[in-house]
């Protein structure tokens, strides 16, 4: 028989030959979505296992989830299977693979979503039930090397905020300072953080650290942060050019700066009409610095790897600061900066008559009082990132470091040459006030005003006692 016949004869048979195999078992459709339950959203992604739990079953199946959180096994038999995911996030938790076990009929279809547990849920594991002395908020992640984001045990990860109190004898100022020690995998985490509330947050093993970062604990309770932990060589550098507005002649002629093998690159522009911004002087912190080119696209070469603080500046526009993470093959940030002009012309007031009063003072005494006045397009120019900054270029001010190494603002005396002014905030006098107390008290985009009062000038209501010093009113909007 030739080929052809043997071809069309296999072909005439196949129906029957299938009609005797013995039948395909129905399938059955397994799908979901995974959720961020803190985050709240879906969590794009993470991978998620099917694996049959009976005994003598070889069934396994792997899926991603989607941009939606979704993920789906179209070809699951009937029996018991062990339904889990896992993504990064749970290692930044603390958490093993969550599981969780289904049933699967045949030709049915089942639902079975997937999430982290909640905040709260978190919150209770980790630091127990809150209590009136406590939030029970929680700060957590894992540090990674930033070479190669491995990650890195045996860290001191130190947390820090501002309490203030009132009482009969005034106010009392107390820093609280919470330590961990991340565990093999670089896990840590801080209880009783305040929530909600800012603090800073800083990693430190031997000559190794991160910078200090200022981070946001939400209203629930539980923030969690990456940390990269890398080495800086210290060097020193001619500063960069000094424009008008901010001499300061306590400036060092040298300065040294942190140095490393990292690499950051990105673009700035305008919020306004997404221009790109030239000269725009970009730095890390303490570090090197370098400016945009004609297209608003920069490169920051020996920056020190590690989790930092950067720096943008352009004339005209509100500078920015936030904290990076200097590792390999980080994407190209994109940072857009508000003009002046943009925040100050839509900037809306909704005060109380008790401000009011207080603006309308502050009004008078600009008029007919000695002094020196900063309403806020005085401070907007000078850019400050915090309220500090705005005294560097105020003649007769200073930020210096006391003898406790907190630095503090000070200014010429009468009978020394530098002492502590009083520094008052909305009338209210407010004792031993170290620079980073008054950053966080007060923004600069805040401020509606400040009278800074020399030794001799200070008017009654803002002198507290027969000092030989002067001192520095804030009103806040």
């Amino acid at each position: 028989m030739r080929p052809f016949h043997l071809l069309r004869l296999g072909l005439f048979l196949m129906p029957a030959l299938a009609a005797l195999a013995p039948a395909r078992a129905p399938r059955a459709d397994v799908h979901g979505a995974v959720y961020d339950s803190i985050a709240g959203r879906p969590l794009v992604g993470a991978l998620v296992q099917l694996v049959a739990a009976d005994s003598g079953s070889t069934y396994g199946r792997t899926a991603v989830s989607d941009s939606l959180g979704a993920f789906r096994f179209a070809d699951a038999p009937s029996g018991r299977f062990t339904l889990g995911f896992y993504h990064a996030v749970l290692d930044s938790l603390g958490l093993e693979p969550l599981l969780r076990t289904i049933t699967v009929a045949d030709g049915g279809s089942v639902r079975a979503d997937l999430a982290t547990p909640s905040a709260a849920r978190l919150r209770m594991a980790i630091c127990g039930a809150p209590t009136p002395q406590n939030s029970g908020a929680v700060v957590m992640g894992i540090v990674r090397h930033a070479t190669d984001r491995a990650p890195a045990s045996g860290v001191t990860v130190i947390a820090e905020w501002l309490e203030l109190s009132f009482g009969s004898g005034g106010m009392n100022r107390r820093m609280p300072r919470r330590l961990a020690t991340t565990r093999e995998t670089g896990w840590f985490a801080i209880c009783h953080v305040p929530s909600p509330g800012s603090m800073t947050l800083m990693a430190t093993r031997g000559a190794d650290s991160t910078a200090t970062i200022q981070v946001d604990v939400s209203s629930s309770g539980l923030l969690r942060r990456e940390l990269y932990l890398g080495t800086a060589r210290v060097v020193a550098a001619a500063p960069p050019p000094r424009d008008s507005a901010r001499q300061d002649s306590t400036a060092l002629q040298v300065r040294r700066v942190h140095v490393g093998d990292g690499r950051l690159t990105g673009s700035v522009r305008a919020t306004t009409d997404g221009r790109p911004l030239a000269g725009a002087q970009i730095s890390i912190l303490d570090g090197p610095q370098t400016r945009t080119n004609a297209r608003g696209e920069w490169t920051l070469t020996d920056a020190p790897p590690g989790t930092r603080l950067l720096e943008v500046r352009a004339v005209g526009f509100y500078p920015e600061r936030r904290a990076v993470d200097i590792v390999d093959s980080v994407a190209p940030l994109r940072i857009a900066l508000a003009t002046f002009k943009s925040v100050l012309d839509t900037m809306k007031i909704s005060a109380t008559r008790t401000v009011d009063m207080n603006l309308v003072g502050f009004q008078e005494r600009r008029r007919s009082s000695v002094g020196r006045f900063l309403a806020p397009r005085d401070i907007a120019v000078r850019q400050p990132f915090v309220t500090s900054e705005i005294f560097r270029s105020v003649p007769g001010l200073f930020l210096d470091r006391t003898m406790d190494a907190e630095e503090k603002v000070m200014m010429r005396g009468l009978f020394e040459d530098r002492c502590e002014p009083a520094i008052y905030i909305n009338g209210q006098w407010m004792n031993g006030l170290t620079s980073g107390d008054l950053d966080g008290f007060i923004r600069p985009n805040d401020i509606a005003g400040i009278e800074v009062y020399m030794a001799g000038q200070v008017p009654a209501q803002f002198q507290p006692g027969l000092g030989g010093c002067g001192s520095l009113v804030f009103w806040t909007k």
